[in-house]
């Protein structure tokens, strides 16, 4: 589990893992990135009350350094990615390891099940488990088991991890997708068990969750520029978007300052036919059934949605165009003045 500025999500991410049944030795190993709220002191005093809990430093803070940190420091031939902001159900690794022994895959993973305490939160949640919101990946919301793209967190042999490398330590985003691309092109098998579910805790803030998404697209970008057409079309929706919006904004400055006028007005007006329609499909996600538990959580669904979409298609360009270089996700840096809950 890598570990930065999550006080208040750590102790039950813990909690969920060490509460799992599985017939054998197992071990949480928790490496720590340079935390200002607390996480580290948190961390220190769970590894006090079990010894089954193992600290690493991960100085470097990037996920991939802290899994495979993490990895290495651990002994057990099945390893388990676990998010400190997510929530095992229970009988989740049992039923891991009996669909990795069935299957025989290298990597299972199941449905990230997205969920809220405020209205905001709870409205990002509608999103990730919205096809609208996050595209339609099978963990999202998939109910057909099957081989898979990827996996969400995954429960992975170590004899695979080792074999293709462990995770890629240059890429900060989309380093799951990565591993899973040389899984499968090492001829091992990437399965998708709908009856696994993680609980996962998005972001609490409009700005976390504009920086987050900007950071993923980003990273998206930079995986097209490495691996071009076998990154799925769903990944270009988002960029399509905002170049659609800024042709949109372009036309309509033309036309008041009655640049196109006639005929080449109306022509022009095509471009405002998709973000109607997508206007209409997010309004329809926002008042649809799940939508929420009051006016507040419709009205931030109304806000998420677009905001995930252009974060993340900006970013997506900006990755294609110059590469993701050294872009860090700056929505898991929290402020030193941060409370413990």
């Amino acid at each position: 589990m890598p570990v930065l500025n999550e006080a208040r999500y750590l102790e039950r991410a813990v909690e969920t893992v060490l509460q799992q049944e599985v017939p054998g030795p197992t071990e949480l190993v928790l490496a720590l990135g340079p935390s200002s709220d607390g996480t580290t002191e948190l961390a220190q005093r769970l590894a006090r009350r079990d010894e089954r809990i193992t600290l690493v430093e991960n100085p470097g803070a990037d996920i991939p350094l802290g899994l495979n940190l993490a990895i290495r420091a651990s002994r057990a031939p099945t390893v388990v990615r676990v998010d400190a902001h997510s929530e095992l159900s229970a009988g989740y690794t049992m039923r891991a390891l009996e669909t990795l022994a069935e299957t025989r895959a290298a990597n299972v993973g199941g449905v990230m099940r997205a969920d809220g305490r405020t209205p905001f939160q709870r409205a990002v949640a509608r999103a990730y488990n919205s096809p609208i919101g996050l595209g339609g990946g099978a963990y999202h919301g998939g109910t057909q088991a099957g081989e898979a793209e990827s996996a969400y967190l995954g429960v992975m042999r170590r004899d695979v991890l080792e074999e293709v490398g462990l995770f890629d330590e240059s890429i900060r985003r989309g380093e799951d997708w990565e591993l899973n691309l040389r899984i499968r092109a090492a001829g091992y098998r990437v399965w998708f068990d709908p009856s696994l579910s993680v609980t996962y805790w998005p972001r609490e803030s409009w700005t976390r969750l504009a920086r987050q998404f900007r950071a993923t697209g980003a990273w998206r970008g930079e995986l097209v520029r490495r691996f071009g057409r076998r990154n799925s079309l769903r990944f270009f929706a988002p960029p399509a978007l905002v170049v659609v919006l800024a042709l949109a904004i372009v036309v309509g400055i033309l036309q008041i300052a009655h640049v196109l006028t006639g005929w080449w007005a109306v022509a022009a007006s095509v471009v405002y036919l998709p973000l109607v329609a997508y206007a209409l499909l997010v309004l329809a996600v926002a008042i649809g059934p799940g939508g929420g538990k009051g006016w507040r959580d419709r009205l931030w669904t109304l806000a998420v949605i677009p905001t995930m979409h252009l974060s993340w298609g900006f970013g997506f360009l900006v990755g294609v165009l110059r590469g993701a270089h050294d872009t860090v996700d700056t929505s898991r840096l929290g402020s030193r003045n941060t409370p413990l809950p």
